[in-house]
């Protein structure tokens, strides 16, 4: 297995702030990410909301770092399995629209956790959030002031 990172960068039509909000703010994310009970973008805050066909995957994540509307950097791992990740969300202002570049570092971490945690699943499911969800959110949502 690879250690490189999975990266995937997506250019959307919406300013800086607005993507900031949908990516920092728990009543934006519950809209179009995971249902986090609580979710605040400060620097050892933790986490957890649970997924999977039956919701058998619990996620443990605390947040590492926060560059307001710049990059938010949080742990990724599973209850009850090996392995400890990082997910970075970089953003970049082109004018009107705004660069989200997602990195996913440590996905060799669950070599031994079962094919569920394979690559090219982790790929599969952030092409969607980021190509689909979380696109399909901002494109429905009303234009900030």
């Amino acid at each position: 297995m690879s250690d490189q990172p999975f990266i995937i960068e997506r250019v959307y039509e919406v300013p800086v702030p607005k993507l900031w909000d949908a990516i920092s703010s728990n009543e934006h994310l519950k809209k179009w990410y995971f249902q986090i009970s609580e979710f605040k973008p400060v620097v050892g805050f933790e986490f957890s909301f649970s997924e999977g066909a039956k919701g058998e995957y619990k996620h443990l994540c605390k947040v590492t770092e926060v560059i307001p509307a710049k990059k938010l950097t949080y742990s990724w791992r599973y209850e009850g399995y090996p392995g400890n990740s990082f997910v970075s969300w970089e953003l970049s202002d082109e004018g009107r629209k705004t660069k989200l570049k997602l990195i996913h570092t440590g996905l060799e971490s669950f070599k031994d956790a079962g094919a569920d945690f394979a690559p090219e699943k982790f790929a599969e499911g952030w092409n969607f959030i980021l190509g689909k969800s979380l696109k399909e959110y901002l494109d429905s949502e009303p234009a900030q002031a």
